[in-house]
């Protein structure tokens, strides 16, 4: 990972992702192999690589008895931050964490969403370059779940962060690069950019037609280039969703068929690969084999 880059960390449950992300920030030993942070070993520099890293949990361990003003002074205590730094990191904080109006409150009197920010406040107190996020959306309403990904953003403009979670869209709109893992290995690395151009699957289209249309089935699956297709209708409109042969575009052949036969019209699209399309063909091809 780069300095100033968003790396989001994929995989189905099992795959790794937690248990990585505990040896990464000290918290677990590794069996085997090697993670080193600016050239420091995990296990031999453990108090080193600790002092780059800010780290969120998935489960926020926030101690809900205590103040957010409180807390956040524990923490700096705990991390040794001087005490000449506390005012205007603490101040730092605050500001870009959104905790102005929440520092006289009990943690524990707090939403879900400002309790993340909390946990988000704790992991940047000590200014780390790096920060290991696991999960840090979940459980969130769909506001909220803006909010913190808007922060995360505004965030990783001067830190690293490995971001790890199942919400495939905000990886999308909050990751430089992605990097996908199952059973332990990486399974692909790149951009979403890069992952959705090597998809092995094929490319879909949509043909939507007015009126009850299913009796063209037949005609369409042997058009060429398709390959599979799938109807379905009610009295207003008729869709068909075919997969379309590796390596062609398919629209042009539908299309004339569509225009030698006079059929009305509504919609002719192309359904773009999504990430999550990516990560299935990855995570359950290599599972079922």
């Amino acid at each position: 990972m780069e300095k100033g880059e968003i790396l989001g960390f994929l995989g189905p449950n099992g795959a790794g992702k937690t248990t990585t992300m505990k040896i990464l920030t000290g918290y677990m030993l590794p069996t085997e192999g090697q993670i080193k942070v600016d050239q420091l070993d995990v296990v031999n520099d453990s108090m080193a690589v600790r002092k780059r890293i800010g780290y969120l949990p998935e489960q926020n361990a926030l101690y809900h008895d205590m103040g957010v003003l409180e807390y956040l002074f524990f923490v700096m205590e705990a991390r040794n931050v001087p005490k000449n730094e506390q005012k205007k990191n603490l101040s730092y904080v605050i500001e870009v964490c959104g905790l102005t109006s929440m520092l006289n409150k009990n943690i524990g009197e707090l939403s879900k969403g400002f309790r993340q920010r909390v946990g988000l406040a704790q992991s940047l107190i000590h200014h780390p370059d790096i920060l290991v996020l696991d999960e840090p959306t979940v459980g969130l309403d769909p506001n909220q779940i803006v909010e913190i990904r808007n922060l995360i953003k505004q965030i990783g403009k001067g830190k690293t962060i490995l971001l790890s979670t199942h919400i495939l869209p905000e990886v999308e709109v909050t990751c430089d690069r992605v990097v996908i893992i199952n059973s332990g290995k990486i399974a692909a690395i790149g951009t979403t950019e890069d992952l959705q151009k090597n998809f092995k699957g094929r490319d879909k289209i949509e043909l939507v037609l007015k009126g009850n249309q299913s009796h063209l089935f037949n005609e369409i699956v042997n058009i060429e280039s398709v390959e599979q297709c799938q109807v379905s209708h009610n009295s207003l409109q008729t869709s068909f969703i075919m997969e379309i042969e590796k390596g062609k575009d398919g629209r042009e052949y539908i299309y004339e068929f569509v225009k030698n036969q006079n059929l009305p019209l509504l919609e002719l699209k192309r359904d773009q690969v999504s990430l999550e399309d990516v990560f299935r063909d990855l995570t359950i091809t290599e599972q079922q084999s």
